[in-house]
């Protein structure tokens, strides 16, 4: 029969696993406790570094709709509940477990798709959603910055030739046609 806490405790982790836009789950077996603080450091506020019960943890997982977690719910596990940006959470945990060679990450969700490790890792390897949208803003700012120096360089031009527009300055160059001579 299921008690009060655990109960609360699969609510949480549903919660948890509802919230997030990923999910990795992770084997952290001989981590020390100052060592895991440095990862959830490294994680961030918008990620929550929880170690679970692996039966709570694939309960709650079942209620959430995630299947990816069924078969790696053994041994030491913590998942990273991650809420914000998951791809720098990603770099942030591969950098970690390159480091640390006792983290291992097992499988993870990413907007309801599973990912393995490699996954993962391919995830990490992105840029940061900054980046990202810097560079689109570049794109997208560039035929703006275009039209701004062809303005300009109209400008440029008319305060040369003394404020005349340059249609109006080659019909002053052409030689007037004289009129016929009336006889």
């Amino acid at each position: 029969m299921a008690t009060p806490n655990k109960i609360s405790a699969v609510e949480e982790i549903t919660t948890d696993f509802k919230e997030s836009e990923a999910a990795v789950l992770t084997e952290y077996r001989g981590l020390s406790v100052g060592q895991l603080k440095d990862l959830r450091r490294a994680l961030g506020a918008d990620t929550k570094y929880s170690v679970v019960k692996n039966t709570l943890a694939g309960i709650a997982a079942k209620e959430a709709g995630i299947e990816a977690f069924d078969d790696q719910l053994a041994g030491p596990t913590a998942i990273a509940f991650i809420k914000g940006d998951a791809v720098a959470a990603a770099k942030a945990l591969t950098d970690f477990a390159k480091a640390n060679d006792k983290l291992i990450i097992k499988t993870g969700v990413f907007e309801g798709k599973a990912l393995d490790a490699s996954g993962i890792a391919a995830l990490a390897a992105l840029e940061s959603r900054e980046l990202q949208l810097a560079k689109v803003a570049g794109v997208l700012k560039a035929p703006a910055a275009a039209a701004v120096r062809i303005v300009d360089a109209l400008r440029l031009k008319l305060e040369e030739n003394g404020g005349a527009a340059p249609a109006a300055e080659a019909e002053a160059a052409e030689p007037a046609a004289e009129a016929p001579a009336e006889a």
